[in-house]
C-alpha cells in the first residue's frame, strides 16, 4: 500500500503538480508529508509551513465568523439581510433563469442570513454558467478563480451587486460562491471592523493560525508558493507568483476565497470544530453552532440540482455534508470543501479524523482531480485503520 509521501510525490514526478503538502490526522495522531518545490523552478522545496492560496477552503472560516455574530446575539439565522445590507433589501429576480436580465419580478420574501449560510440566497453558479445572469457575476464582480488585486472595495462592489438581478428566488435553489463574498461584507457591517481584523481577533488570533490572512507579507515571501493552471497546449503557466496578487492588501478581502494559509492553520481550525468549538480552554464557538455549520441544510432535490459541484452530497455553512456513501471517502458527515487553486479540507466529527491538502495548480473545472481522490482514498484508509486498531485493543 503506497504511503501518503508516495502519493504526493508520484504526482510531482509525472509533472501533475509543481508540489505539494498533506496531512492527516486523528485525535494525537498527525501526519504531515511535502513533496516536490514551491515553484517550477525549484528554488525552494515544498515544506510543512509552505504557504498556499486556499480558494475556497476559506468559506468554512467566512461561516465559523457569521456564527460567532449569531453566538453574540448581534445577527439571527432569520434576520433579513436589508438592515446591514440595504443593496440587498429589495432584489428582484429574473423571470426564468435564462431569460435576459431586465426581465425581473419582484422577490417572493426578504434574503435572510441563513440563506446566504446555506447558499440559498438566490446568488451564484448553477450549472449552467452562460446563463444571463450568472455571466454578470463574472463580468461585473471578478466571481470565479481569486483575483485579489482586480476586485474593488466592498460598497463598490455591493453597488455593483444590487444591479444584478437574482436567478433564483430567495431560499429556492442552492447557488455556489457569490454567498460567502457577501458574508464576508455582512461581517464587517454587523461587527463595525474590516472582515481581516475581526477574523484576525476572533479566529486567527486565538487559533494561532499565525500564516492565515489576506496577504503575504516580504518576510514570508520565501515560503509562499506560486500558483499556475494548465496552458493550452499542456504544460504550466504561471498565474501568480509570491510577489504578485497576494504581497498587498485587497481592496475587498473575499469571504469566497481569499485567504493564504497552511496545514498547520488550517488543522487549527479543524481541530476547534471537532472540539465543539473549543480551543486553548476558550469557547471560541458554540457548540450547537458548529453542529448547524456541519449539518446538510439542502433538500433532496437541491442536492441533486447541484450534482456538478457536491456529486450528491448536502451543503451546511461554509461546506458540504456527506450523505451518502457515494465514494468510498465519503462518511455521512464528513464536513470541508475545495478549492479552486488546488485546496481540500475536511473534518469528520463521527471518527475525529482531518483531512487537509494544499497544492498550487488551479483546477480545470468543479470536479476535484485525481491527486485529490488518492489522497481521500489513503486518509479513508488511514481512519479505518486506526477505529479497527483501536476496537482490537478494547
Amino acid at each position: 500500500m503506497s504511503n501518503l509521501r508516495d502519493i504526493l510525490q508520484s504526482y510531482v514526478n509525472d509533472g501533475s503538480v509543481p508540489g505539494a503538502v498533506g496531512l492527516i490526522a486523528r485525535g494525537d495522531r498527525v501526519e504531515v508529508q511535502a513533496a516536490g518545490c514551491t515553484g517550477i523552478d525549484g528554488t525552494y522545496p515544498m515544506a510543512r509551513d509552505s504557504i498556499f492560496r486556499i480558494a475556497s477552503i476559506t468559506k468554512p472560516i467566512t461561516a465559523a465568523a457569521v456564527m460567532m455574530l449569531v453566538d453574540d446575539d448581534q445577527i439571527t439565522l432569520d434576520d433579513p439581510v436589508g438592515p446591514w445590507l440595504p443593496e440587498l433589501a429589495s432584489p428582484a429576480v429574473v423571470r426564468t433563469p435564462a431569460g435576459p436580465v431586465d426581465d425581473v419580478v419582484p422577490a417572493i420574501r426578504p434574503i435572510t442570513v441563513a440563506d446566504l449560510l446555506t447558499f440559498r440566497a438566490g446568488y451564484g453558479f448553477p450549472s449552467d454558467f452562460s446563463l444571463p445572469a450568472v455571466r454578470l457575476l463574472v463580468s461585473e464582480l471578478k466571481q470565479g478563480p481569486p483575483q485579489p488585486q482586480l476586485v474593488v472595495a466592498p460598497d463598490e462592489w455591493m453597488a455593483a451587486l444590487a444591479r444584478i438581478p437574482l436567478l433564483r428566488q430567495p431560499g429556492e435553489a442552492w447557488l455556489y460562491n457569490t454567498c460567502s463574498d457577501i458574508l464576508g461584507v455582512l461581517i464587517a457591517r454587523v461587527s463595525g471592523r474590516p472582515l481581516p481584523e475581526f477574523l484576525a481577533e476572533r479566529l486567527f488570533g486565538p487559533l494561532g493560525m499565525a500564516d492565515t490572512g489576506f496577504e503575504v507579507p516580504a518576510s514570508k515571501l520565501d515560503r509562499f508558493t506560486s500558483y499556475y493552471r494548465t496552458g493550452p497546449a499542456g504544460g504550466l503557466e504561471l498565474v501568480d507568483a509570491p510577489d504578485g496578487q497576494w504581497s498587498s492588501p485587497p481592496a475587498f478581502p473575499s469571504g469566497a476565497g481569499g485567504l493564504v494559509s497552511t496545514v498547520d492553520d488550517w488543522h487549527r481550525f479543524a481541530r476547534m470544530l471537532l472540539a465543539g468549538g473549543s480551543a486553548g480552554g476558550r469557547q471560541l464557538l458554540s457548540a450547537a453552532s458548529v453542529q448547524q455549520m456541519t449539518t446538510d441544510q439542502l433538500t433532496p432535490s437541491q442536492r441533486d440540482a447541484s450534482r456538478l459541484f457536491l456529486e450528491g452530497q448536502g451543503w451546511g455553512f461554509g461546506g458540504s455534508v456527506d450523505v451518502d456513501a457515494i465514494d468510498p471517502w465519503n462518511v455521512p458527515g464528513r464536513y470541508g470543501w475545495v478549492g479552486g487553486t488546488g485546496t481540500a479540507a475536511h473534518v469528520t466529527a463521527s471518527t475525529g479524523a482531518v483531512a487537509i491538502l494544499l497544492s498550487q495548480l488551479e483546477l480545470a473545472g468543479p470536479t476535484p482531480p485525481a491527486l485529490m481522490r488518492e489522497f481521500w482514498q489513503h486518509a479513508v484508509t488511514t481512519y479505518w485503520q486506526a477505529e479497527c486498531g483501536l476496537r482490537h485493543r478494547r
